[in-house]
């Protein structure tokens, strides 16, 4: 069976415990991966796998132990043909005139995380 292009978008959450409790809001990160799997079934269960071995703990600068878990896999994406070879994710919304609303979808180039953090 030919491999096939999958995406998926993982959750994960930073939980801290400070005084024996955890916050109920926390901190959580999205992230993208992206890899090749022969069916869907085994994409899911490699992108699983993938959010299970990235879970670590760690001693704040408090000294408060943080938990970075895996939640769970929010979507999973096959990359067909209809992607770039550099495509790694996709969305399909409808938008009312977005070319004509372009600010109110597009932030300024100074806004995009990685101009505002560049060294």
């Amino acid at each position: 069976m030919p491999m096939r292009r999958y995406s998926a978008l993982l959750l994960f959450q930073y939980r801290t415990i400070v005084n024996r409790r955890s916050s109920k809001r926390r901190l959580c990160e999205e992230r993208i991966i992206h890899f090749r799997a022969e069916t869907a079934r085994r994409a899911l269960s490699m992108a699983k796998r993938r959010g299970r071995v990235s879970q670590h703990s760690y001693l704040d600068e408090e000294g408060h132990k943080v938990y970075f878990e895996f939640i769970g896999v929010m979507e999973l994406r096959h990359m067909g043909s209809e992607c770039e070879s550099d495509e790694v994710w996709y969305e399909l919304v409808h938008r009312v005139l977005p070319k004509e609303r372009k600010s109110r979808f597009i932030p300024s180039e100074r806004e995009l995380e990685a101009i505002r953090n560049e060294y």
